[in-house]
């Protein structure tokens, strides 16, 4: 057990023993499932809290949308011109997660 786990465990029976954990919505239930942890998630968190959304996340979504736009369409030469978007997307998301990588990294 790490140092900040031990600081989040005395906080959590400091608050238990305050009676600050009684009442709660979601007492006595599961927590929900979360994606995998690791430093991404955390950092991920902290924007997602500052109202502040990656870029990698963004061109995610995009992509997602295009592919959704391009399972729609039959006209070759609007299929093809989807499907450029589609790369342009794609690859900018590589740019930003491989970018973010190297930052992580040092």
């Amino acid at each position: 057990m790490g140092w900040l786990d031990r600081i989040a465990e005395r906080q959590m029976l400091k608050a238990r023993a305050e009676g600050k954990l009684s009442g709660l919505e979601g007492e006595g239930k599961p927590l929900p499932d979360r994606p995998a942890a690791g430093a991404d998630a955390v950092g991920f968190g902290i924007m997602a809290a500052a109202g502040v959304v990656p870029e990698e996340i963004v061109l995610k979504k995009q992509a997602q949308a295009q592919r959704a736009v391009l399972a729609g369409l039959t006209d070759p030469a609007e299929r093809k011109a989807a499907m450029a978007e589609l790369a342009r997307l794609e690859m900018r998301q590589a740019i930003a997660e491989e970018a973010r990588r190297r930052f992580m990294k040092g």
